[in-house]
């Protein structure tokens, strides 16, 4: 692909993600709380969790071993890390939710199937094809730092979080329940926000347009989903704190 194509398909990626983010503000996304029955076939929870975060693994993996200007020995730090994220979303998480008998319509599987494939391609083909010149100096830009930081914090809190989530229900408690702990305190979703603040950290540290459209991405699609939580949280639980945010603190 010349570089010209790849770099005018992947701002026209990123205005797609705009105007993704514009309609998620008014369309709920039918899968775990906000689960409904009129979006056609569902499967399993689990495995439509595998099957969205399975191919981003596979593609970038691919993309970015066998592209065509070779690999650069620094950028196995960032494959590492996309590959941390994704064998966890794709291989550990599914398995260690306790979302039993829960099913997701397919037709939104298969929407982060698309999403997760052009996410995986554009990462792993820009490191391969179209990269920055990574020297050693590069550990101690100040980019490099300041990303590290955001990306190591970000995994944390959104792994911290999702714990915090799971512990709710032990010992086979069913239902939903008002997290009290960690950053719960202050948001709704602290675990979408580690998430954005991860990608957000990806994009600093490598300085890379696809990890910034990737980043921007992040935002566009949980934004709108913690907004959705925080407001059912409202309507669902009648002493929910109402001094609590969606997704930053203080603010929204």
């Amino acid at each position: 692909m010349e570089r010209e194509t790849f770099f005018t398909l992947l701002w026209a990626w990123a205005i797609l993600g705009l105007a993704v983010f514009v309609l998620l503000l008014f369309v709920k996304a039918p899968y775990g709380r906000h689960s409904r029955k009129d979006w056609g076939p569902i499967i399993s929870n689990r495995l439509a969790w595998f099957l969205m975060e399975f191919p981003s693994l596979l593609v970038f993996i691919f993309c970015f071993l066998f592209g065509p200007n070779g690999i650069q020995p620094l950028t196995w730090i960032f494959f590492a890390l996309y590959v941390f994220h994704y064998t966890n979303r794709a291989l550990v998480w599914p398995w260690r939710t306790r979302t039993s008998g829960k099913h997701m319509p397919l037709v939104i599987a298969i929407m982060a199937i698309f999403f997760n494939l052009v996410n995986g391609f554009t990462n792993g083909y820009y490191f391969s094809a179209f990269s920055r010149i990574y020297t050693w100096d590069w550990l101690t830009d100040v980019r490099f730092i300041i990303g590290a930081i955001l990306y190591g914090g970000g995994t944390f809190l959104n792994w911290w979080s999702d714990q915090i989530l799971l512990n709710l229900r032990k010992g086979g408690k069913k239902g939903y329940f008002i997290p009290e702990k960690g950053l719960f305190r202050w948001v709704s979703c602290p675990n979408f926000m580690g998430e954005i603040i991860q990608w957000t950290g990806f994009a600093v540290m490598t300085w890379s347009p696809a990890a910034l459209v990737f980043a921007l991405w992040t935002f566009y699609n949980l934004v709108p989903r913690a907004l959705a939580h925080h407001k059912w949280y409202r309507l669902t639980f009648p002493d929910y704190p109402p001094e609590r945010k969606a997704i930053i603190p203080f603010i929204l």
